[in-house]
């Protein structure tokens, strides 16, 4: 038992070695580190050449920023040949770790000592990653680093030279990460330049727990949110009698419930399908829950919608049924196409995006019953589903990509003007000791108080 407990102490020792290491060159760097700049920008990004939520808003982002800088979305892992997604014009795609040629080497067996075992994405992570990604992000000599999940955040916020402004966004919520995850999340966030969350539920939850923790938070805690895309086709006439969602198959999804809600609403109305576009885990799951339920001609999973505009366009209503979500950008896209949306209010984003009973309706959180009167109700009122589908283009248009586009330039020269105005190698961060509310300065939808603290 003792020769274990010598090695981990051993470990330890050497880790903490590297840590000083690092803190001592970059305290050199800083002090010979030119201004800093924003023209360059570099997002991680777990798996660029994957579907999902999170992988087309960073790339409409992307795509926006790419216009007036240097962008570059940088993909950890790369298991699929071409990017499902087009990639915007002006954007470049780089894989630390090409998994394709199938052979991972010695470093890939062993699990990642970086990331949180409750990392939803912490089985992607190897020690190969780790590495990978250290020596990418220690490589960087400028620009703005912007990360996309925990993972991600919580390695740059380790190891960002002096030189990078760094940026944690979020693409899901505070409450629903892993306690332990939401610890390092606390703890580590202060050393960036910025947090930024999709919604004002989240940031009012990261300024609550940096505040009961008492510890160093970033400068700049801002929300910005998802963009519409601009997506093939016209609008929806209305006049289908489908309706669809669109997600990963996963139980976050909430699909489950949905297929519970629509054996109600196919016992009053059998002539209305229900439409699922995505791929997942769950697949089998939710097949079996629609054969068991006798469903196989109301219930179809289609699979991953090649063109989400067609498929939105020839729908008469959307439905989310999530458990939770960041900021679905799925209820933008449909409200895009002028049609109406069903969600349960789940934390977080669908109660700051939808008005009831004005652009679609919400739904209590996982009440099977609730949602299917909720979808009769569009079903029953052809009317009262088109006032809401014209209504639902008007919040879309306030959700434009070059309005959002602006409030991320916004944020992004923001940056860059405070660390140019501090002296070389001077805190990053600022403590809560004697700050209030008074001291905070609003700027847009940031939160940017004046006094700092160290990376």
């Amino acid at each position: 038992m003792a020769v274990p407990s010598l090695h981990r102490r051993a470990a330890r020792k050497a880790a903490r070695a590297v840590v000083r290491a690092l803190e001592a060159r970059d305290r050199q760097r800083a002090r010979s580190a030119p201004p800093p700049d924003g023209h360059e920008i570099r997002i991680l990004l777990l798996h660029a050449n994957g579907m999902g939520g999170t992988i087309r808003t960073v790339f409409n982002l992307a795509g926006q920023l790419a216009r007036t800088h240097d962008v570059e979305i940088v993909s950890v892992v790369r298991e699929r040949e071409e990017p499902f997604f087009q990639v915007p014009p002006g954007v470049r795609v780089r894989y630390l770790d090409d998994r394709l040629p199938r052979r991972k080497g010695l470093l890939s067996r062993f699990p990642s000592r970086l990331v949180p075992k409750g990392e939803a994405a912490y089985h992607w992570f190897t020690l190969r990653t780790d590495l990978k990604l250290v020596r990418y992000i220690r490589s960087r000599r400028g620009g703005v680093l912007i990360g996309t999940r925990p993972g991600l955040n919580l390695i740059a916020a380790r190891f960002a030279p002096p030189e990078i402004i760094t940026v944690a966004q979020e693409h899901g919520n505070l409450s629903s990460h892993q306690p332990a995850v939401r610890r390092q999340i606390i703890r580590r966030y202060g050393r960036h330049d910025a947090v930024v969350t999709l919604t004002q539920a989240d940031l009012r939850a990261y300024e609550r727990s940096f505040e009961k923790a008492r510890v160093d938070r970033p400068a700049v805690l801002a929300q910005v949110p998802n963009a519409t895309p601009r997506l093939n086709g016209g609008l929806s006439p209305l006049t289908a009698k489908t309706v669809v969602t669109v997600g990963r198959l996963t139980w976050g999804k909430g699909y489950d419930l949905l297929i519970r809600a629509w054996a109600h609403v196919a016992a009053r109305y059998p002539d209305w399908t229900l439409r699922i576009y995505g791929g997942g885990p769950r697949q089998e799951k939710l097949q079996a829950s629609i054969d068991k339920r006798g469903l196989c001609e109301r219930v179809f999973l289609e699979g991953p919608a090649e063109d989400v505009g067609a498929v939105l366009a020839d729908a008469s209503m959307f439905v989310l049924s999530s458990r939770h979500e960041g900021m679905p950008m799925a209820i933008l896209e449909a409200m895009s196409k002028g049609v109406p949306v069903v969600s349960y209010d789940c934390p977080t984003g669908p109660k700051e995006m939808i008005s009831h009973g004005h652009d679609g309706l919400l739904v209590k959180p996982e009440k099977i019953h609730a949602m299917a009167d909720a979808i009769c109700t569009l079903i029953e009122d052809e009317d009262l589903r088109r006032r809401m589908g014209a209504n639902a283009l008007k919040t879309a248009a306030r959700h434009d990509l070059d309005v959002v586009g602006a409030l991320w330039e916004d944020l992004l020269s923001g940056l860059v003007a405070r660390r140019r105005a501090l002296p070389p190698g001077a805190p990053l961060a600022y403590r809560p000791d004697g700050a209030s509310e008074d001291d905070l300065q609003r700027h847009g939808h940031m939160k940017m108080p004046p006094e700092t603290s160290t990376r």
